[in-house]
């Protein structure tokens, strides 16, 4: 059984694989329950958004960790991926500056992943 750190650096690693941009990890622990962990990029289009959703899917079930629940997978522009400690939001670049979750979440703490290369705050 995996950390939900460790979960949530197979998902930004799978992220990474597909080319997806600006990879940014929040814990979020301590100020809500909803989860452990924020795992937030962006895809260049709505089909990049479906190969980002695929890709952490299959990582993190070979990890043993199932998808609890998901929303706008059917092409929209903003992909919620519910892990139960860890969800992944997915979003096209217009999307990710409205909602801006990094100031949104700005109490949370950015958590580097050692090797990966496109991350925020670094």
């Amino acid at each position: 059984m995996k950390t939900p750190i460790e979960l949530a650096e197979i998902a930004a690693r799978a992220l990474e694989e597909k080319k997806a941009d600006n990879i940014s990890v929040l814990e979020i622990t301590d100020l809500t329950v909803m989860a452990d962990y924020f795992v937030i990029c962006t895809g260049s289009s709505n089909t990049h958004l479906k190969t980002l959703c695929d890709a952490v899917e299959e990582a993190l079930e070979n990890a043993g960790e199932k998808l609890d629940h998901v929303e706008g997978r059917g092409g929209g522009t903003w992909v919620l991926m519910d892990f139960g400690c860890v969800v992944v939001h997915l979003f096209t670049q217009d999307m990710r500056a409205h909602y801006d979750l990094e100031r949104v979440w700005q109490d949370a703490k950015k958590i580097k992943i050692e090797g990966l290369g496109d991350q925020l705050g670094r």
